[in-house]
């Protein structure tokens, strides 16, 4: 019997955790990597290798021809950046059908509606985008072998509306049994820990971050006091959630369910999560977690408050400081109402179209 292929486009620390897991699970993972010389060497190896949470060798092919993957593979996870979306769905424009299926698997906010938005303006309909979180902590060791330090046991999955997300109920979860169907988009987006925590913590240890003095991220990031900036994120979140027909729980309870932790409240939690006394400071400020995270969940964040008329004063100063900081652009670069097609929409249109 032929082993069922699935694509996985990346081959950096999601992508590598990925490729062990569904290769644990019997599937046949074809890898799609666009730099021709990493591409050969890993065909050329035949395996990818996983220690840690998961351990083994495990069989791939490995393409860097989106043709290729396309006619390999119709279901294709997207285990890129969330900066990345838009070009790897430009390079697969041409060879996509309504056969194939993209799932973000890091998506931040809206990343579904951001490349459904983007494939039907380009003239590609009856693409399926799905939406969930990554599930691995694992860093790359070496091309072509994992380190797998943590496996998350819960998140939330979604399409761009309820419709689509129902469509695929048991699909995702026959992959990753601990997923759960969101309310909504707005819902699972705004449910990602670091999508939360990441830009803050860097901004406010920066100088130590740009002295290169290492610190554990999570465990000595914040104090008894520093924390209360974080809890005024969430509660931001929490506000735009509301405003958009569903809700969050706890940050702490989050962790809980990803990892086990002691959740009695939110410094507690992130200094008890297992797996996070491995997770040093970054080695500069130039750094995803500014430079994914800003723009593409604190803009929509931002913006979609906005449409609700609603304040937002911490992601406000988190944006800014960031812009400032970087030289970027974010307000402009970032994953704006009119990259997701509601910039002519109204809150409650927009709304409306979360349910369809």
């Amino acid at each position: 019997m032929s082993v069922p292929r699935v694509g996985i486009v990346g081959s950096g620390n999601s992508a590598s955790a990925l490729v062990c897991h569904l290769g644990s699970q019997d599937y046949l993972p074809v890898m799609f990597v666009r730099n021709p010389q990493k591409a050969r060497a890993l065909r050329e190896s035949g395996v990818m290798t996983a220690t840690g949470q998961l351990e083994g060798e495990f069989p791939i092919m490995v393409t860097d021809s989106p043709q290729e993957m396309c006619q390999n593979c119709h279901l294709i996870f997207l285990a890129t950046t969330a900066n990345d979306y838009i070009d790897v769905a430009a390079t697969f424009l041409p060879y996509l059908t309504s056969q194939h299926t993209f799932v973000l698997f890091s998506s931040k906010l809206a990343g579904s509606l951001a490349v459904s938005h983007f494939l039907e303006t380009n003239g590609v309909h009856g693409v399926d985008v799905l939406e969930t979180d990554s599930l691995f902590a694992s860093r790359v060791q070496s091309l072509g072998h994992v380190w797998i330090r943590g496996i998350k046991k819960w998140t939330l999955y979604s399409g761009k509306c309820q419709t689509m997300t129902k469509r695929y109920e048991g699909v995702l979860e026959s992959f990753f049994p601990g997923l759960e169907p969101a309310q909504n988009l707005i819902q699972r987006g705004l449910t990602d820990f670091g999508a939360l925590a990441h830009p803050l913590t860097l901004l406010i240890n920066m100088n130590e971050i740009d002295r290169k003095r290492s610190f554990l991220f999570y465990y000595e990031g914040y104090t008894e006091k520093s924390v209360a900036l974080l809890e005024q994120i969430e509660a931001e979140f929490g506000l735009v959630a509301r405003a958009y027909d569903t809700s969050l729980i706890p940050a702490q309870e989050w962790l809980h369910r990803y990892y086990g932790c002691d959740g009695s409240s939110l410094l507690q939690a992130m200094r008890t999560v297992p797996n996070y006394r491995y997770s040093q400071s970054p080695d500069g400020v130039h750094h995803r977690y500014i430079l994914e995270d800003v723009p593409c969940t604190l803009i929509p964040v931002q913006q979609l408050a906005r449409k609700a008329g609603l304040k937002t004063p911490m992601v406000d100063a988190v944006i800014t400081i960031a812009s400032i900081l970087l030289n970027q652009d974010f307000q402009t670069q970032g994953r704006t109402l009119e990259r997701l097609g509601w910039s002519d929409r109204s809150h409650a249109e927009i709304r409306k179209a979360l349910t369809q």
